[in-house]
């Protein structure tokens, strides 16, 4: 009988020097920063809209869903692209990260699940953390961290 190991690919990004990491089947691309149009009314953590190939793209600024504070866009900030569930149709969103870094791949037995990462992180934010070498990466559960009804609150603003 053998055992078969899953290994999961995982984009990481840093923000405020702490490494994160999504599952690469979310992310659809990464963008360049571009200008990003404020919609009145909306939650602190929507920047705004940006037009992507036409369509609208929500962005939220992912350092203020972790309640981390601003930081000066530079070089290396980008958006990255990403496909929620919704529970219905398929929803993108943009989410500013400081810097992506790399694709890894983490064995399934390389990640442990969260435990409770204090008042920092919520819990549900979290789907596990992983060991890349001698370094410790948060994997996010992005459907949580930048919810259907977070992009349902900036559209309908």
């Amino acid at each position: 009988m053998s055992i078969k190991l899953q290994t999961q690919s995982y984009l990481t990004f840093k923000l405020q020097n702490e490494l994160f990491a999504i599952n690469v089947g979310d992310v659809l691309e990464i963008l360049e920063m571009s200008p990003i149009t404020n919609v009145p009314k909306s939650p602190a953590f929507m920047k705004g809209v940006i037009n992507l190939r036409g369509n609208i793209l929500p962005v939220m600024d992912a350092r203020n869903k972790f309640a981390m504070p601003d930081a000066e866009f530079t070089i290396d900030t980008c958006i990255v692209v990403l496909n929620i569930d919704s529970g219905k149709e398929p929803l993108l969103v943009g989410a500013i990260v400081d810097s992506v870094q790399k694709v890894i791949d983490i064995p399934d037995e390389d990640i442990q699940v969260s435990a409770s990462m204090g008042a920092m992180y919520r819990e549900d934010f979290i789907t596990g953390i992983g060991k890349v070498e001698d370094n410790f990466v948060m994997i996010l559960n992005i459907d949580k961290v930048f919810s259907a009804d977070d992009v349902y609150a900036i559209t309908e603003s």
